[in-house]
């Protein structure tokens, strides 16, 4: 008997590891601004190699994705792959930063600097226009029962 629990104590103890290593992999930080697509591939771009010194390994304009070694902070010589993607929604963009091999605080704290440098190149964004009031239905005519 007791080496039938020690197997559910492996399996279970196995079980969580793989819960934890996949919601890790799984980790990004996102956020949403109001400017355009192009402004923000353009400043990701400029953030990660001039500001960061970071190796762009890839990019795609068009796609609007970036492909970097992010430096890991205290072993500069450890570098781990990472991306930032951004996608059009409606007249906003938002931004996914990746690096999956780090904790989610990695992604967290390159989010907050691009937004940074976007609201300190471009300044604040724009503010959307509020939405078009719907223009009421049309008058299906007079009631045929008021003569």
């Amino acid at each position: 008997m007791r080496v039938f629990s020690r197997v559910w104590v492996k399996l279970a103890l196995g079980f969580v590891v793989c819960l934890v290593a996949a919601s890790t992999a799984n980790a990004r930080a996102d956020a949403e601004c109001y400017y355009s697509l192009p402004q923000v591939f353009g400043a990701a771009l400029r953030y990660l190699r001039v500001d960061l010194g970071y190796e762009v390994t890839e990019k795609d304009a068009d796609s609007a994705y970036v492909l970097f070694r992010y430096r890991v902070p205290g072993d500069p010589k450890r570098e781990v792959p990472a991306s930032i993607e951004m996608v059009k929604v409606d007249r906003r963009v938002r931004i996914f930063v990746k690096v999956p091999q780090m904790p989610q605080l990695h992604e967290q704290l390159l989010r907050d600097g691009l937004l940074k440098k976007m609201s300190l190149e471009y300044g604040d964004p724009p503010r959307p226009a509020p939405d078009k009031p719907k223009p009421p239905p049309a008058d299906a005519g007079a009631d045929s029962s008021q003569k």
